[in-house]
């Protein structure tokens, strides 16, 4: 069922977690759920990625933060009352970078949705997807960093947070309500 949200402004809903945390999947229902458009980093950055061979690192990076800039662009060129959900692991930037592209984008509203994981969980999920990744994103050497992430990875808190813990069934009606609180 399709829902309807009324912003008095331009809004954010941050979808954040650390890389396989659920965020997609989240993403993907909120938006069908209240037809909202959503923006990611991979989805924004992987069509550049296909145009280059050999992507260490550091470019992979270069990427992420050029993707970065492109999402607070396009939410600053919308109209003031647009609700995006936006898809990143957050902290691979300062929270203070955040803050200033949001007030950069003209966004009045913030609202997190946090995916809790547990290291075992997020290196379990990482490793299943490896043959499925797009060349030029971290493979398996990228597993112990991860497992550090996730122990120590928490949300922006820019604003309210609701927080999907990862290791329960996923309750979209639950963070449905809370997103329509949270906007009415």
């Amino acid at each position: 069922m399709n829902r309807h949200l009324t912003p008095g402004c331009k809004t954010v809903i941050l979808i954040n977690g650390i890389p396989a945390s659920g965020k997609s999947t989240v993403t993907r229902q909120l938006s069908a759920a209240f037809n909202l458009p959503h923006l990611t980093i991979d989805g924004i950055k992987e069509p550049f990625m296909a145009c280059f061979t050999g992507i260490d690192r550091t470019f992979n990076r270069q990427l992420g933060c050029a993707a970065y800039e492109v999402i607070w662009s396009i939410v600053g060129q919308s109209p003031a009352g647009c609700i995006w959900l936006i898809d990143a692991w957050f902290g691979f930037q300062p929270r203070d970078t955040l803050q200033q592209l949001l007030q950069r984008a003209g966004v009045e509203k913030v609202l997190e949705v946090w995916n809790h994981i547990s290291p075992e969980l997020a290196v379990s999920r990482y490793a299943s997807r490896l043959q499925d990744r797009k060349p030029g994103h971290p493979g398996e050497e990228y597993l112990p960093e991860l497992a550090q992430l996730a122990q120590q990875a928490e949300p922006m808190r820019l604003g309210p947070v609701f927080t999907v813990d990862q290791h329960k069934p996923l309750d979209m009606a639950s963070a449905t309500r809370w997103i329509e609180a949270q906007i009415a």
